[in-house]
């Protein structure tokens, strides 16, 4: 997963390094949260609980924990404003 565009290989690896570092100190939950979106974002919370097999609840504190390590950024769904999707930001 590559987070920056027309930069040298080197600076997109501490790029990931940095990303794999932040990660590693979460829970599984999170974990896999993260590695569903890697593959299959934008999603919304309900689509994540779809995908990951995991509760409504896991997704949301997965989620949560997620956010606080500034790894995953969300916004308002363009299909449904009512709800809102989550990306990584890493």
């Amino acid at each position: 997963m590559s987070t920056t565009t027309g930069e040298s290989s080197g600076e997109t690896l501490m790029s990931d390094e940095k990303f794999r570092e932040r990660l590693r100190e979460l829970p599984p939950s999170a974990k896999l949260v993260a590695k569903v979106l890697e593959t299959d974002a934008p999603l919304s919370q309900g689509r994540l609980a779809e995908e990951s097999l995991l509760p409504d609840r896991t997704v949301r504190y997965a989620l949560n924990r997620l956010e606080e390590a500034d790894l995953v950024d969300s916004r308002y769904s363009f299909r449904d404003a009512r709800k809102q999707v989550y990306f990584l930001d890493a």
